[in-house]
């Protein structure tokens, strides 16, 4: 028997591989939400019979020893997982106005994401903040233990802004949420004395970590971006599209605290791509400062009186010890050596 190579059989056979794709993603969730569901109710109950039952300090390594006997292929039974899911339950149930609304999301999310939140945070809005940006972002739990080591919770939304002043309140609440303080370039080394050019070149080559540091939504669109004013050249350091923003980002990198001149430079950044690259549908362009440092008032007198959306913000980073400094130093070795003679 011949087999068919026609185009419309091929693309007869795509359409079905996609649908059982997509069959086998909305299966997995189901199944994720099922068992979620049953460890909620699980750790309500082990909680109550903890309460009420006398049944000692063994409860739970016995519980896990019974159910593990009756279903050996299910491994959510360990006293490790029990213990874990009781924990998981009180933590989320301490106050049940938000414990409602917790568990809906709760269980959007794995079993590894859902550990790694309530373990690493002690305060349950923190907690909530990173359950909402794993259901929207769709990280992987490694990605989203990044996230929770880089404080992003403390630092969503703390730049110095005149979003409300500039945008209509739909885009200015967007936003404000867009923007971190500080931002964190922990994925970068840099001498002392790095020039902004070396800065921006560090971050397009870590381009990934990058935008995974700005956040979800942001799509590369060029470095040092050309702009032509009457018979002057300009180049804006960094282009972005945020696509769920709908809007150009312009990013301006600086080495040094900032200045007020900074903020007339990047209004001026932002009404050329308004001018020259935004189209209709576009909503208007927004600027992010990143400087050294910044002077909080110095920066909202700066901003008071520009008609154009932005931001400043400071960013971190890894330093590495200039080459000169490098060979006055002991090497680890020479240390371990001293603390042998010791």
């Amino acid at each position: 028997m011949s087999s068919i190579q026609t185009t419309e059989y091929k693309e007869f056979i795509k359409s079905i591989k996609e649908r059982v794709q997509q069959a086998q993603i909305k299966a997995s969730v189901k199944v994720n939400t099922v068992l979620l569901e049953f460890y909620w109710e699980l750790g309500a109950d082990i909680v109550d019979k903890q309460k009420t039952a006398s049944w000692g300090s063994g409860f739970l390594k016995q519980m896990s020893k019974d159910l593990m006997l009756e279903f050996p292929n299910m491994k959510g039974f360990s006293k490790r997982n029990l213990e874990l899911i009781r924990k998981w339950y009180l933590f989320y149930s301490e106050d049940n106005t938000i414990a409602k609304q917790a568990v809906s999301q709760l269980v959007q999310i794995p079993w590894g994401h859902n550990i790694a939140i309530f373990q690493k945070n002690s305060e349950l809005t923190k907690a909530l903040f990173y359950v909402q940006k794993t259901m929207e972002n769709g990280w992987s739990r490694s990605v989203l233990v990044h996230q929770i080591e880089s404080r992003l919770y403390e630092r969503s939304g703390k730049a110095i802004t005149n979003f409300s002043n500039t945008l209509p309140s739909s885009q200015s609440d967007l936003a404000n949420e867009l923007i971190k303080d500080p931002y964190n370039f922990d994925f970068l080394t840099m001498t002392e004395n790095f020039k902004e050019r070396e800065l921006e070149q560090a971050l397009i080559d870590n381009v990934t970590d990058f935008l995974l540091e700005l956040g979800s939504g942001f799509a590369f669109i060029g470095r040092q971006k050309h702009i032509q004013v009457g018979e002057h050249d300009f180049y804006i350091d960094l282009l972005f599209y945020h696509t769920q923003m709908h809007c150009y980002v312009v990013v301006e990198l600086k080495t040094v605290d900032f200045q007020p001149e900074f903020a007339g430079k990047l209004n001026f950044y932002i009404k050329a791509v308004d001018m020259q690259i935004k189209s209709d549908r576009d909503e208007p362009t927004i600027g992010i400062l990143l400087c050294k440092g910044k002077d909080k008032m110095l920066v909202e007198y700066s901003l008071s009186d520009i008609h154009k959306p932005m931001g400043v913000s400071e960013y971190q980073l890894t330093h590495l010890l200039p080459d000169e400094l490098k060979s006055s130093l002991p090497t680890i070795e020479e240390i371990e050596l001293g603390l042998e003679k010791e």
